[in-house]
């Protein structure tokens, strides 16, 4: 046997554990949110108890190694050379697949990549052997590939999004009613018969989604409970409603006691169904090696015995399971799929991910009209009595993102959906039902507010479109890479392994780029602290940062655009824009910040308001000067003139100089010169205007290029305008300080 295998063997191994950290960095989702979400448990309670799970899922996952083996081709009409560049060419798709969902926080199915990955591979390798055999044809394609495997699992895919979606809004609907908000009464009264029904559903689905097909019961132990289903279901249900009275009785929180049994439920399922998807392709090669080696290492042999059933190597699922809970207690990415769907669940409304479409817009207005009709013809008693049970808690700082109510409605609509597909062998993806019921659930807990809506909807619609996107992507790059290996050989395996590398390094990259972006706006959104002293405070040191950092962008941005030097005009504007993004996270911002002022502060928070507006538009009259530069350079037009050169190096020399006396007053926090900066600023203001009136007359001369003056023009008025928030901002953050002396007067005589 050509040593190659054995490298191919080798780097399926290694792509098996990248396989585990992506796939589980993304399916992480599906059973840590409702908890991390609801704040069921800490998070290391959460994760030990998600860990044990999945060590257990594992053990137990060998009825489901078939899918990679022959589900969606026909092993007995491949060769062992064929099936060894499918399985390479499979795996390397699945992990650049996953891996890009992950670096973008997006969850995706990993069934899905799978099978369209074996789809497209089988595709690649069908093809070449027909164009290879005139005796073939196009129609023996089917001879080769199961298609109608990948048709059955995206008609499940379709009608699992609409159902999960519709049954998870009904269900929360009806449960807000009957338990509000406000849900420690009715608690009390019917919370054991709640959490009975949910751990029933949620014991339903371990069994028949989690164990089912684990080889630990026989298929006949199954039949007699699909016989006898109702009354066994019932009698687990009045057990489960007399456990969870009896806890009641101790004071234990038994919606919390559920969500962890949830949480352990659809962790164990993950790694019994799911783990097939990582490993399955992977050690599939390496019994596909080992028949060949068995055989004398002929390549050209037939690969037949793959279709007989699998022999459960437990050494290799306990391994598996051990990668598994390292990378769920260690993955960043993990972190980022999770706080996609929970900040698209979260009942407070704040900064939001997504953006605005029109498709998401338009389901708005459609949503209002349809409201506003509701509101006309439904009985005024009626809609109090529902607007009554629907009145949400006023969120409090650190406080989860959705309550216990919601988390039990998601964990027990999912498990009830997901064993019931399941049981009916009816076809559906773990992540796409999860993540449906808890978008429906969030819509119908009125999560989803006017001031949000469009943007949740958005992030919902991109989700699921990178759902569908997922197996077109799968089967192409798999198609692709399977055509190359088997076309390039050795060398082809060499090099698209080292791609495969660098893109992986890159992506860990560009995710620890993006996180430490998002952690920084998320500083700037947190910084105002959580007392009123604190907040006057970090606004001073802010402010100070914003002047220094905007002298520092106005001067680079000036010197480089006389200099012609694009780098480092590239470098201000994603600065300015940094800057200016920033700012306008501090506006959102505003809300909770004035909600942590105390009464006597009202004053200062109308100050604080001018200061932090003030910020945002200094910091876009900035953005408006390094844009335009920065295109005027990469254009290649023409530089300035001598003229406009020199009044450009004085307007600098004079803007350096009043925000170097502004950050003396901000530092010192000593605002007795504030009228020598406002001399300072009519100075240059009359400065500007006299470069402002010569370069009209160069204009009328014909003395200056046409882009040119434009641009001199724009520098110069929005230089004016920087200059003019910045001094309104120096006079409003005197104001706010010295209303600040007088709250902290009135507090002292109290």
């Amino acid at each position: 046997m050509e040593t190659i295998y054995t490298v191919i063997v080798v780097i399926l191994l290694v792509l098996a554990i990248l396989g585990l950290v992506v796939g589980v960095s993304n399916d992480a989702v599906n059973f840590l949110n409702s908890a991390i979400g609801s704040k069921a448990a800490s998070r290391k309670v959460i994760f030990t108890i998600a860990s044990v799970g999945i060590l257990l899922g594992t053990m137990t996952s060998s009825g489901m190694m078939e899918v990679a083996r022959s589900g969606v081709f026909y092993p007995e009409m491949f060769t062992f050379r064929d099936v060894m560049m499918l399985f390479l060419g499979v795996m390397f798709a699945n992990v650049i697949l996953l891996d890009l969902f992950n670096t973008f926080g997006l969850p995706t199915s990993t069934t899905v990549s799978l099978v369209f990955g074996l789809l497209g591979a089988a595709v690649a390798v069908t093809s070449l052997k027909i164009s290879a055999d005139p005796t073939l044809t196009a129609a023996d394609m089917s001879n080769y590939i199961n298609s109608g495997k990948a048709l059955v699992i995206i008609s499940g895919i379709l009608a699992s999004v609409a159902i999960a979606f519709v049954v998870g809004a009904f269900v929360m609907f009806i449960s807000r009613l009957i338990f509000t908000f406000r849900y420690q009464k009715m608690l009390k009264r019917f919370g054991a018969l709640w959490c009975g029904i949910a751990f029933t559903a949620i014991a339903y689905f371990a069994l028949f989604k989690g164990l089912q097909d684990s080889g630990i019961f026989s298929p006949a132990f199954f039949d007699t409970l699909s016989a006898h289903m109702f009354p066994i279901l019932l009698g687990f249900f009045a057990v489960s409603s007399l456990v969870m009275f009896l806890l009641q009785l101790a004071k234990i929180n038994i919606l919390k006691v559920t969500i962890l049994a949830g949480t352990f439920s659809l962790a164990l399922a993950f790694a019994g169904n799911d783990l097939v998807n990582f490993i399955g392709v992977p050690i599939a090669g390496l019994d596909s090696y080992k028949i060949a080696l068995a055989a004398g290492g002929d390549d050209g042999m037939m690969m037949g015995k793959l279709s007989e059933p699998v022999v459960a190597n437990h050494l290799l699922l306990l391994v598996a399971g051990c990668i598994m809970v390292v990378t769920l207690w260690t993955s960043k990415k993990a972190q980022s799929v999770s706080e996609t769907e929970i900040n698209l669940a979260k009942q407070d409304e704040g900064t939001e991910r997504f953006g605005s479409t029109l498709f998401s817009r338009s389901i708005v207005r459609g949503a209002i009209t349809v409201n506003r009709w509701y509101e006309d013809h439904a009985p005024e008693s009626f809609q109090r009595a529902i607007n009554k049970r629907f009145i949400p808690l006023r969120p409090k700082a650190g406080s989860a993102h959705f309550d216990l109510i919601r988390a039990t409605v998601n964990l027990t609509v999912a498990s009830i959906l997901i064993a019931t597909a399941t049981s009916l062998k009816l076809p559906l993806s773990t992540t796409y039902v999860t993540f449906m019921v808890a978008m429906g659930s969030s819509l119908a807990d009125k999560a989803w507010g006017r001031e949000s809506a469009v943007y949740r909807i958005t992030g919902v619609v991109t989700v699921i479109a990178g759902w569908f996107v997922t197996a077109l992507i799968a089967f192409v790059i798999a198609l692709v890479v399977t055509y190359a290996l088997l076309w390039g050989g050795t060398w082809a395996v060499i090099i698209i392994s080292l791609l495969c590398v660098g893109m992986f390094i890159q992506s860990s990259i560009t995710h620890k780029r993006r996180k430490a972006k998002e952690h920084k706006t998320e500083e700037i959104v947190t910084a105002s602290g959580n007392s009123t002293q604190e907040v006057m405070r970090n606004l001073i040191a802010e402010i100070s940062g914003v002047m220094t950092k905007t002298t520092e962008i106005y001067s680079k941005t000036i010197m480089a655009t006389l200099n012609e030097d694009r780098r480092t005009l590239r470098e201000m504007v994603r600065e300015s824009n940094d800057l200016f993004y920033n700012a306008r996270e501090k506006k959102y911002a505003l809300l909770p910040t004035l909600q942590k002022l105390q009464d006597n502060y009202i004053e200062a928070g109308h100050f604080y308001v001018q200061v932090v507006d003030y910020i945002s538009e200094m910091s876009k009259a900035l953005v408006h000067i390094t844009r335009p530069c920065f295109e005027h350079i990469d254009n290649n037009h023409k530089g300035m003139s001598e003229e406009q050169v020199e009044d450009l190096l004085k307007i600098n020399d004079k803007v350096s100089e009043i925000y170097a006396r502004i950050n003396v007053m901000l530092n010192d926090n000593d605002y007795s010169d504030t009228n020598v900066v406002l001399e300072m600023r009519d100075e240059l203001f009359v400065t500007i205007d006299d470069a402002v009136k010569s370069q009209l007359r160069r204009i009328q001369n014909k003395a200056t290029s046409t882009k040119a003056s434009m641009l001199y023009l724009t520098i110069l008025n929005e230089t004016k305008t920087m200059v003019l928030q910045s001094r309104n901002l120096l006079k409003s953050q005197r104001s706010f300080m010295e209303n600040q002396d007088t709250s902290n007067d009135l507090m002292g005589n109290k």
